[in-house]
């Protein structure tokens, strides 16, 4: 009754104050705010009061709604996950928001239920309630723990929490890894938390502009026309400078609001990664469905010696959020989380020909020369020196490129690494190998290169080997799945071999 009406009100808040403080806060302004605020309390009313949930032996079911009822049914057997939030309001409540994904019967499409402002122990109960109950059903768990219990389903009320919990096993949880406060640090080598002032910036004037349009605009103009052009340079250069050296400040306490108390947990044959510090979020990932994972940096951080780790899970949505394991931390410690929680690769990665270091100097150079080229033809002196200096600056690039490119196979894993402003390494499980994919463009096919996309069903989809030796790539794929590779392969001493 209070969560939802206030989680409206807060889409309406700036509209509401817009047209309290231009409107002159006559009558009738006021009586709309009025009537619309009591409008989402009965609202909240009528959701509380018709909001019901039940779990079944092989079903979840949701109904909701008073005149325009629906009633949504999600077999426990497609389950793919259960997420618990908890904003700074629900926690203050002591409510959470349960997210049920599921498979609904095709690759593309998902039905997810959702459950908000239950109580904060029923959330855990409900995740645990499903997940093993699925897993009872898909034959995953065997033995006295896969019993479901039995007798009628169990039913409970959206925050009143009058369920009786069915038998579930009990909670082992292993913790593979706590933040300590020194990881808060690292934000300050993410771009996207470095550029967190400009995205606020951004959508303050997006809201200013929405909201008092054409009234912001007249005062804008009228203030810059009316003041001094020297005293306006001054301003947004030293605004400018404020808002550059406090890009760090901001990025740390960006990054520390997101990954707050961050854990990875080992329960119920899952991993459950938590975080956050307003907004408190629990992902639960079920081990059978990580198929790998992804290691990935940035210059930045790659100066520092620092990772990130996200799971490669089958059938996951949002997976950059979802599936982030660990945030940005020592490459040491991220390896050792990866060798106890998952398995870490154990080969080594093979070296890429130095054709493909000329193909990375090639894009990187290639471009910035031919436009310095042109301009100091056609005389545009600027233009041709920027051409340059980045032709100049491309060749580092090309070089690191080239170095990131790799690709391995330990016996159980394979692993596939390229980039260079943003690097990953990602390594699946052998099983998890489903298809092989050659490209090769024109440019390739004199220095007998070729992409090579390893298709997985997971993650992204496929991760690609980018300029392999065309016979070093396909003996590399002989050897991971001969069985799926071998049959194309021509056989020199086969009859009517031609070669």
């Amino acid at each position: 009754m209070v969560v939802g009406p206030i989680n409206q009100l807060k889409g309406l808040l700036v509209p509401i104050a817009a047209g309290l403080v231009l409107g002159g806060f006559n009558a009738w302004v006021l009586g709309a705010t009025g009537a619309t605020v009591v409008a989402l309390l009965v609202g909240g009313f009528v959701t509380w009061r018709t909001t019901r949930y039940e779990v079944g032996e092989d079903r979840l079911e949701i109904r909701k709604g008073l005149i325009r009822r629906s009633r949504r049914t999600i077999p426990l057997e497609r389950v793919r996950g259960v997420d618990v939030t908890s904003t700074l309001l629900h926690r203050l409540l002591g409510v959470a928001v349960v997210r049920i994904e599921a498979a609904a019967g095709s690759a593309a499409a998902t039905e997810d239920g959702k459950l908000d402002a239950v109580a904060a122990d029923e959330a855990e109960r409900l995740r645990r309630v499903l997940l093993h109950r699925k897993a009872v059903l898909t034959g995953q768990e065997t033995g006295p723990r896969a019993a479901p219990g039995g007798g009628a389903p169990e039913a409970g009320e959206a925050a009143r929490g009058e369920a009786q919990a069915p038998p579930v096993p009990e909670d082992d949880t292993v913790t593979y890894f706590a933040m300590p406060r020194s990881w808060y640090l690292y934000g300050a080598l993410s771009l996207g938390y470095l550029l967190t002032p400009f995205a606020v910036l951004a959508t303050l004037f997006g809201t200013v502009q929405q909201t008092a349009g054409e009234l912001a605009n007249d005062f804008v103009v009228d203030w810059v026309t009316s003041s001094d052009r020297g005293f306006l340079l001054v301003a947004a250069l030293v605004f400018a400078g404020v808002l550059v050296l406090l890009m760090p400040v901001f990025a740390v306490v960006s990054y520390a609001l997101t990954h707050w108390g961050f854990s990875l947990r080992g329960r119920d044959g899952s991993l459950v990664a938590e975080r956050g510090l307003f907004t408190r979020r629990s992902v639960t990932l079920e081990r059978r469905r990580i198929r790998g994972h992804e290691l990935l940096d940035t210059p930045l951080e790659r100066t520092r010696g620092a990772v990130r780790l996200r799971a490669i899970v089958t059938g996951l949505g949002d997976a950059a959020n979802r599936a982030v394991l660990l945030p940005t931390g020592p490459r040491p410690v991220v390896e050792d989380v990866v060798g106890r929680a998952l398995a870490l690769f154990g080969g080594t990665l093979k070296r890429h020909p130095r054709a493909a270091l000329f193909r990375r100097l090639t894009r990187a150079v290639g471009p910035f020369a031919l436009v310095a080229v042109v301009a100091a033809a056609l005389g545009a002196e600027w233009l041709a020196v920027a051409g340059a200096v980045l032709a100049v600056l491309g060749i580092p690039l090309g070089v690191d490129r080239y170095r990131a490119l790799g690709h391995g196979y330990d016996g159980e894993r394979v692993s596939v690494r390229s980039g260079s402003l943003s690097r990953s390494q990602a390594t699946v499980e052998r099983s998890a190998v489903i298809g092989w994919t050659w490209r090769q463009t024109l440019f390739q096919r004199g220095p007998s290169l070729a992409d090579l996309q390893v298709t997985v069903g997971a993650g992204a989809g496929g991760y690609t080997v980018q300029d392999a030796s065309i016979g070093e790539s396909v003996a590399f794929a002989a050897q991971v799945t001969p069985e799926m590779v071998r049959p194309f392969l021509e056989d020199p001493g086969a009859p009517g071999h031609k070669g």
